[in-house]
């Protein structure tokens, strides 16, 4: 009895410390980016994706070939091309705009409109798919359409620019999701190996326009720059830290439970904006916070309806886009191969 009692309590100190750490990789990473784009005056988004793109490559191949942390899990050529290379695009084009934003908007108004990512996915799945959804998931939504104009109306630093992006982000997000229900079923990718095969693909993806269209703008920051070495020191460590978010994700969803981990994200926003306006002291309206808080509930209560929908017996309706187990919040593959395996 004693020894089941010390169990369970290491089990919920581990789960906290899993959540402390995503929570602490997650805002250090945003606000690093916002530091970037703000304090370093280094307003290249496209480069900073690009950057954190090569140090996730470098990190999941250390983890996975070198230290052998993960097994690899292996994909015929030709699905990689086939499968994962249009998830590396959408993969992209979510994380560039999500940077895009952070250079317009204020972090707190940024993390708010990116909870809107559950109505995206719902409204596209049933537009697309034309996927049933219970009623219960549609009122769930109404909280976080209603946080969601209420912030950006009342929004004080509000940028049309950084707005759309941060919301074409939620699509692309959403896009992503639906595609790994259609294009990657099968295996049961953690997000080390999803980091492992997206990642090169999104530097080749992104590398060129960089170049293109931010090249000769960095080449004069760097000389305009009072201390551009260490400015890159900051800009390269945020990679790191990106690379570490990915991990801290796959330890976080091995270390709790679903509604937990939905939860834990909601809070992450909260802190996220509490922190931010601690360092950024961005001005933010009582009602803008209203607006925040109602968002961040109306997510909650999603999370706890997705997850009452999928505790369901088998026969009965339920949402396509609930995630049933811990594991299957991990995107999905082809082929369950592992390197070094049959």
């Amino acid at each position: 009895m004693e020894e089941g009692s010390l169990w369970h309590q290491w089990s919920m100190i581990r789960s906290l410390l899993a959540i402390l750490q995503w929570w602490g990789f997650n805002v250090t990473v945003i606000i690093m980016n916002k530091w970037i784009f703000q304090k370093l005056d280094f307003k290249f988004p496209l480069s900073v994706s690009c950057v954190h793109f090569i140090c996730s490559s470098i990190g999941a191949y250390i983890v996975i070939k070198v230290l052998k942390i993960k097994p690899l899990i292996v994909v015929d050529p030709e699905d990689r091309w086939k499968r994962i290379f249009p998830m590396s695009f959408v993969f992209c084009i979510n994380i560039v705009l999500g940077n895009i934003s952070l250079r317009y908007i204020p972090v707190s108004f940024m993390q708010t409109i990116k909870s809107f990512t559950p109505a995206t996915t719902v409204v596209l799945q049933w537009l697309v798919w034309r996927k049933y959804f219970d009623w219960r998931i549609w009122a769930s939504l109404v909280p976080i359409v209603g946080g969601i104009l209420l912030t950006s109306i009342t929004e004080l630093s509000f940028n049309v620019f950084g707005f759309c992006a941060a919301l074409f982000g939620c699509l692309a997000t959403s896009t992503k999701t639906i595609l790994a229900e259609s294009l990657l079923h099968g295996y049961k990718f953690d997000s080390i190996n999803t980091v492992y095969y997206m990642a090169p693909f999104a530097t080749m993806i992104l590398g060129v326009p960089a170049f293109l269209l931010e090249g000769n703008g960095i080449l004069d920051w760097f000389e305009a720059h009072p201390s551009p070495w260490s400015a890159l020191i900051i800009i390269f460590s945020s990679g790191v830290v990106a690379f570490c978010l990915n991990f801290s994700i796959f330890y976080v969803i091995h270390s709790t439970a679903a509604v937990t981990f939905n939860v834990a994200g909601n809070l992450k926003v909260a802190v996220a904006v509490l922190v931010s306006w601690m360092i950024f002291r961005n001005p933010i309206s009582p009602m803008n916070g209203v607006g925040c808080g109602i968002t961040l509930v109306g997510c909650t209560f999603y999370g706890y309806v997705s997850h009452m929908l999928s505790q369901q017996q088998p026969g009965t309706p339920r949402t396509p886009c609930t995630p049933r187990t811990k594991m299957e919040l991990m995107i999905p593959l082809v082929n369950d191969k592992v390197e070094g395996k049959d």
